[in-house]
């Protein structure tokens, strides 16, 4: 098992936010979270990537530990150990986070350069090597006001992948494209999968997460209601909460 969660809480303030949630990824798997806006899916994806602190929980990846509940207490393991943990991770988020004053080129050079130490040459091979995979060859020279959202999304991806993530999450990967762009990143996801890159994915697309996905987990409320895969979820689905959400989004 690549990821597992067990047993997630996280609460701000006063509002539980996540109320025990546990999961496992394996490795190769896309799994795809959905549910209704404030259901904890991109909570829980700021968990598992260190960008939150859960307040109770344990989580490990590959093998290894990031958090753990002993005696009531949530203990974190040492700065070195999360260091090496987040570099197994990569996220891709709804709103690109490019750096605009950086060309596209350096956008995915300077991360592997100063992450992963590597040269100023071979950086920039590996990246040459993204784009064209993202069909963005010629626009390393080009900044990203100059690019469509999909494009800016298609460099995002490859900037994460530069980084030879274990496990890549996406937060909305589509939420911020017009719907003639969804297909782009799709596109580009399909691939991935094809290729046995493992995957968590929030979306609101249902589509998408239809066909990309092997297992579809349905969250509300800070909880897990219904999981299981596309065909399962789509098109049987047990939970009467899942069948009320589906169809809203179906008559939508």
């Amino acid at each position: 098992m690549l990821l597992k969660a067990e047993n997630i809480i996280k609460k701000f303030d006063d509002s539980l936010v996540l109320d025990g949630i546990s999961l496992e990824v394996k490795e190769g798997e896309v799994v795809v979270i959905i549910g209704p806006s404030g259901s904890g899916k991109s909570t829980i994806l700021r968990c598992l990537t260190q960008l939150e602190q859960v307040d109770s929980g344990r989580i490990e990846l590959d093998g290894k530990l990031m958090v753990d509940t002993v005696d009531g207490k949530t203990v974190y393991s040492n700065s070195k150990i999360l260091h090496k943990l987040i570099l197994d991770v990569g996220l891709v988020f709804q709103n690109f986070n490019l750096f605009p004053h950086y060309s596209v080129l350096r956008n995915i050079v300077d991360p592997q350069v100063k992450v992963l130490n590597r040269s100023k040459e071979e950086a920039t091979k590996i990246a040459m090597e993204l784009l064209d995979k993202m069909n963005l060859a010629d626009r390393g020279d080009s900044y990203p006001c100059e690019l469509s959202g999909g494009q800016q999304q298609r460099i995002a991806i490859a900037r994460a992948l530069a980084l030879n993530p274990k496990i890549l999450f996406f937060d909305e990967p589509t939420s911020a494209l017009d719907p003639e762009l969804t297909g782009e990143i799709l596109k580009v996801i399909r691939s991935l999968a094809q290729e046995k890159m493992t995957m968590v994915i929030v979306t609101h697309e249902m589509a998408f997460a239809r066909e990309v996905a092997d297992r579809v987990i349905f969250m509300d409320n800070g909880n897990i209601v219904e999981q299981g895969t596309p065909e399962e979820v789509f098109g049987n689905s047990v939970n009467q909460r899942t069948k009320d959400f589906l169809q809203r989004y179906s008559n939508s």
